[in-house]
């Protein structure tokens, strides 16, 4: 079967310059993944990189709420759980991955 890749485009907006030091170890295994991403090495530090700023700051992101909606939305998180039963069903049936021996 024959792989079909694509290639995305080059990124061309360059900002300020950003250094990092890697153990040559490491250098190989992040230059590994560029190639099978076909990016530079840069640029895949860049987007990992970005991409695990952003988790972090999701994961540690307030939201504030009117009054109205806070009750709202605390009175959903304390009521007690609702009994679906074809979920039930659903999630006590074998999987399409699971071993049907």
């Amino acid at each position: 079967m024959a792989k079909v890749i694509e290639k995305r485009p080059p990124v061309t907006h360059k900002g300020t310059r950003f250094s990092i030091r890697a153990s040559a170890a490491q250098k190989k295994v992040i230059a590994q993944a560029a190639r099978i991403k076909e990016t530079t090495m840069s640029e895949f530090v860049l987007e990992q990189a970005v991409l695990a700023a952003q988790q972090t700051l999701a994961d540690q992101s307030q939201f504030t709420l009117p009054k109205k909606q806070w009750e709202a939305f605390r009175a959903a998180l304390d009521a007690p759980p609702v009994s679906v039963p074809a979920l039930g069903r659903l999630l006590t049936q074998p999987g399409v991955f699971d071993d049907r021996r």
